[in-house]
């Protein structure tokens, strides 16, 4: 159980440095990251830090497959959650 807390949280603090780090480098017109790493991290369990970076920096929030994808793998990795304690 702590191993997969351990988990969530390290994945959810790459997901939110890495839409920070995406969003001032749009900002200056440096070199971006990848939407399909962005939203890998979501997908790996980084979904929840993902969309407190969203809203925080507002950053992807127009992109539908953000927009509709990062919540959509909150439920996803919460059920995954509760299926795994109980």
């Amino acid at each position: 159980m702590e191993l997969l807390l351990l988990y969530y949280i390290v994945t959810n603090l790459l997901a939110f440095m890495s839409f920070l780090i995406d969003k001032r480098r749009s900002k200056v017109g440096a070199w971006r990251i990848s939407e399909r790493s962005l939203l890998t991290f979501v997908w790996i369990g980084g979904a929840f830090g993902a969309y407190l970076a969203m809203r925080l920096f507002r950053h992807k929030t127009l992109k539908p497959k953000f927009w509709i994808g990062v919540p959509l793998a909150i439920l996803v990795h919460a059920g995954l959650t509760a299926w795994m304690i109980f």
